[in-house]
C-alpha cells in the first residue's frame, strides 16, 4: 500500500510539475531567471517554516548536512536548466532534463555496487525515447547550452538518488525544509552577486512566482521526499519524467496547442516504459506459465 501511496504522490508531483511551464514562461517575462529560484525557494523557506516549525528544534547536525548536500544539488540542477534554456530550444532543454532517468540506475551501480534492475532501466530507456519523441525537432547541433542542460540532467539525478538514501533513515519533512533553506540562501546569494535586486511589482509576475513557488516547489519537494522513501529511486525518475508528458497535455489543454502524431507516440512510450517498470511483464508470463503447468 505504502508503495502506490509513493507513486500516487510521485504522479501528483510530475502533473504539477508540468503545468509550472505555464508559470515558468509568464514569471519569465517580469523577473530574471536568478530571480525567479531566489523567490521559488524563499516561499517554499516560509510555508514549510510556518507549518513545520516545531521541527526546527529537532533538526540535528546529520539533518543538516543531508537537507544542505539536497539543496545544492537542487539549486545547481535549477541555475544549469536556467542558463542552458537561453542558449538552446526548450524542447533540447526538456529532453536532456529528462535523461536523469537514465543517470539515476548507474549512479547506484557504480557509487554503490547496486545491482541495476533490467525492468527499470528498460522503462528508463524507453521513457527517455518518449521524452524525445514528445519534445525533439530534428537537430543534431550541440551548443553551451545543450552541455549546461546535460550538467543540469546529472544535478537532478544526484538530487533524486540522494534523497533515496537519506530519507531512509531521516525525517523527510526536515530533510525537505534544511534543503529549500539550503537552496533559498544560495539563490539570494547569487541574486546580491548578480545585482539583480531591481524588480517591478505587477500581478501577473507575483502570481505565476506565487505558483511556482507554493506548488511547484514547497509541495511537490515535501511529495518527493515522502514517496522516496517507499519506492526505488530509478522508479521514481521513472515517474517524475512524465512531467514532460503533463507539460503537453496542460499545453494543449491551456495553451490550445494543437495535437500531434508525435504527441500521441510519445505519451505512449512513457506509458509503456512505466507499465514495464511497474509490472516487469516477463515475471507475470512465468507466473502464469507455472499456474498453467500445475494445473
Amino acid at each position: 500500500m505504502q508503495k502506490y501511496m509513493g507513486e500516487i504522490a510521485l504522479t501528483i508531483t510530475a502533473i504539477i510539475w508540468g503545468s509550472g511551464f505555464v508559470a515558468s514562461a509568464i514569471s519569465l517575462e517580469h523577473f530574471t531567471p536568478y530571480q525567479i529560484l531566489a523567490g521559488r525557494f524563499l516561499i517554499g523557506t516560509l510555508i514549510l517554516t510556518v507549518i513545520f516549525h516545531k521541527r526546527l528544534k529537532s533538526i540535528d547536525k546529520s539533518t543538516m548536512i543531508k537537507g544542505a548536500v539536497l539543496g545544492i544539488f537542487l539549486y545547481l540542477a535549477f541555475a544549469l536548466q536556467t542558463v542552458g534554456l537561453q542558449f538552446t530550444t526548450p524542447s533540447k532543454n526538456a529532453f536532456l532534463t529528462a535523461v536523469n532517468v537514465v543517470i539515476v540506475p548507474f549512479i547506484a551501480f557504480f557509487m554503490y555496487k547496486r545491482k541495476i534492475d533490467m525492468y527499470e532501466l528498460m522503462g528508463a530507456v524507453l521513457a527517455m525515447i518518449g521524452i524525445a519523441v514528445l519534445s525533439l525537432k530534428l537537430s543534431a547541433e550541440i551548443n553551451i547550452g545543450d552541455l549546461l542542460t546535460l550538467g543540469c540532467a546529472f544535478g537532478f539525478a544526484f538530487h533524486i538518488f540522494y534523497t533515496a538514501k537519506y530519507v531512509k533513515d531521516t525525517d523527510p519533512v526536515s530533510l525537505t525544509l534544511v534543503q529549500m533553506m539550503t537552496a533559498a540562501i544560495i539563490g539570494v546569494i547569487v541574486v546580491l552577486f548578480k545585482g539583480e535586486t531591481s524588480f517591478v511589482v505587477q500581478k501577473e509576475g507575483i502570481l505565476s512566482l506565487l505558483y511556482l513557488g507554493v506548488f511547484s516547489t514547497t509541495i511537490c519537494y515535501l511529495l518527493q521526499t515522502v514517496a522516496q522513501k517507499m519506492i526505488t529511486e530509478t522508479k521514481a525518475a521513472i515517474i517524475l519524467s512524465t512531467e514532460s508528458f503533463w507539460g503537453m497535455v496542460f499545453s494543449v489543454a491551456i495553451l490550445d496547442e494543437a495535437i500531434t502524431i508525435k504527441m500521441v507516440l510519445g505519451a505512449i512510450l512513457i506509458l509503456v516504459a512505466i507499465i514495464i517498470s511497474e509490472t516487469k511483464l516477463p515475471f507475470l508470463k512465468k507466473n502464469k506459465l507455472k499456474e498453467i503447468t500445475s494445473r
